[in-house]
């Protein structure tokens, strides 16, 4: 890994989805320790008023929002030393443009993958909250950033737990690693008691607090496979090698067993200013605004076998994997637009997985060595999950 950070100065960070879940919280790191940061770019969706609040506090060069409307309203209660922008071009301005050292990419969904390749082809290291980058085009970005000698740290609190523990091991010394599943709002059901689950209740996670995608996601442990096929390209790691263990707590954030059979496990409250925060700081560690780990005060931790009959999108997430090419990318795609008709009350909650398993079946993997090919079948899934009855 390059870009180590001298302790005494001052770091440069943009954040792409600055309104969302992973942003308020990032820039809650921040503020706990201001006279480390400095904020260059601030991206968000349609959330003006939340925005335009961030940038009079943190005073970045560049704004950016998604629709010219948006950034309009905001430029107009904005000071005029803040650049204000929007759309595509907006995005890839604030990654690659403010001359950020670190751009913390924590936009929901594929729209997150071009703002990434900028970022790393400007040479910034890259805080990864945004799991559809590299599932969607791992093979892309990982080599893009070899060539670039520049850093992905993971800001996941699984892939971060990951990246603490593997750090000063030998990769050819891991037997496997072992991502930790909280299982989302519906753990204790049966899939019987599944058909009916509404939106509010697969919203309701037990342990985070996290974007409404994602709880879903959660819910499903399509997010689990996500994190499988990043896992994967991470760390170079083989999906025989890549394990799940259901553990209800979260507190262990996943684990790393080695050949003479150690295990490295990282623990931490579920709050994810921790990961975050180690994002900010590596190789350094930091004071942390989130609360200490008391385990007395647990008690006991909990874990269960991974069962992937109960969630077939697991079980399609390590087939898609397996299967290399364009299945993963069609994978999520497919997930991202079945979340959004669930979320709309369009389609049931275990329609999810039939739509994703109806889109892996109508769209056999295929190379993608683009990102250009990447966003047109992107586009093309979607449209297709859209069209369903």
């Amino acid at each position: 890994m390059s870009h180590s950070y001298k302790e005494d100065r001052m770091k440069t960070i943009s954040i792409l989805g600055s309104t969302g879940s992973i942003g308020t919280q990032t820039l809650d790191v921040i503020r706990h320790d201001p006279e480390r940061y400095r904020v260059a770019a601030l991206a968000a969706g349609g959330n003006v008023e939340l925005l335009v609040q961030q940038a009079l506090e943190f005073r970045p060069s560049v704004v950016s929002l998604a629709t010219k409307e948006a950034a309009e309203r905001a430029a107009s209660m904005l000071p005029d030393g803040i650049r204000v922008l929007h759309g595509e071009e907006g995005l890839i301005e604030a990654a690659a443009g403010a001359g950020a050292e670190l751009v913390v990419t924590a936009l929901v969904g594929s729209r997150g993958i071009r703002s990434t390749i900028a970022a790393i082809e400007a040479g910034a290291a890259v805080g990864l909250a945004n799991k559809e980058t590299l599932v969607a085009a791992g093979h892309l970005v990982t080599k893009l950033a070899e060539a670039r000698g520049v850093s992905i740290l993971p800001v996941d609190s699984e892939h971060s737990a990951i990246f603490q523990c593997l750090n000063g091991e030998r990769r050819a010394d891991v037997k496997k690693i072992t991502l930790t599943a909280s299982g989302g709002a519906f753990r204790d059901r049966t899939r019987a008691e599944l058909k009916d689950v509404t939106v509010e209740q697969a919203l309701a996670h037990p342990n985070w607090a996290m974007g409404a995608k994602v709880t879903v996601d959660s819910a499903t442990m399509a997010n689990k496979g996500l994190e499988v096929i990043e896992a994967h390209w991470l760390y170079a790691m083989p999906y025989e090698k890549i394990d799940v263990l259901l553990h209800p707590e979260s507190i262990i954030h996943s684990m790393v067993e080695f050949t003479d059979n150690s295990v490295i496990a990282q623990l931490g409250v579920p709050d994810m200013r921790i990961p975050i925060q180690y994002a900010l700081t590596w190789p350094e560690r930091r004071p942390s605004p989130a609360p200490a780990l008391d385990l007395a005060a647990i008690g006991r931790l909990h874990f269960r076998p991974m069962d992937l009959e109960r969630y077939p999108c697991l079980r399609m997430a390590y087939e898609a994997g397996r299967a290399g090419g364009s299945a993963p990318l069609v994978f999520n795609a497919a997930n991202e637009a079945a979340v959004e008709r669930f979320l709309r009350g369009e389609i049931a909650f275990l329609e999810i997985e039939d739509t994703i398993a109806a889109m892996l079946d109508r769209f056999p993997p295929e190379p993608v060595d683009t990102y250009e090919a990447i966003a047109e079948l992107d586009a093309r899934v979607r449209r297709e999950v859209t069209a369903l009855r």
